[in-house]
């Protein structure tokens, strides 16, 4: 089950009646490379120490790098976790690494692999 997009009818009905419809917010894999719901790429920072549970990519590097924030209404489960920011707001950690998009990505696009000296990586599966 590779592609964890779409939802069987029965998991749908579940969340819907147990209110956790954000589960589809998570982000999730398509191609071997992970995505937000808006199929934007996601990408790790060498910087950031995995399980720390912060992010060390804050002003100015996060105005090209903006995190990938956590909706309120969103569930964690998985390999999926949150880290709190130096600002209070909650992003997105996938094997305990914090998530990122690029600021100059559209959907589909994977510009910010590689940047930065190489600190910069697409999550792959």
């Amino acid at each position: 089950m590779r592609n964890k997009r779409y939802l069987s009818a029965a998991t749908l009905f579940t969340a819907l009646a147990f209110g956790h419809v954000a589960a589809i917010s998570q982000p999730m894999f398509e191609q071997g490379v992970l995505f937000t719901e808006t199929r934007l790429a996601l990408y790790t920072f060498d910087n950031d120490v995995a399980g720390s549970g912060k992010s060390v990519c804050n002003a100015p590097c996060s105005n090209i790098f903006p995190p990938y924030l956590v909706k309120t209404t969103d569930t964690v489960s998985g390999d999926y976790s949150v880290v709190v920011r130096q600002d209070g707001s909650k992003q997105w950690a996938y094997k305990g690494r914090p998530l990122y998009t690029f600021y100059n990505d559209k959907a589909g696009d994977k510009g910010g692999d590689g940047l930065n000296r190489n600190l910069w990586h697409l999550v792959r599966e």
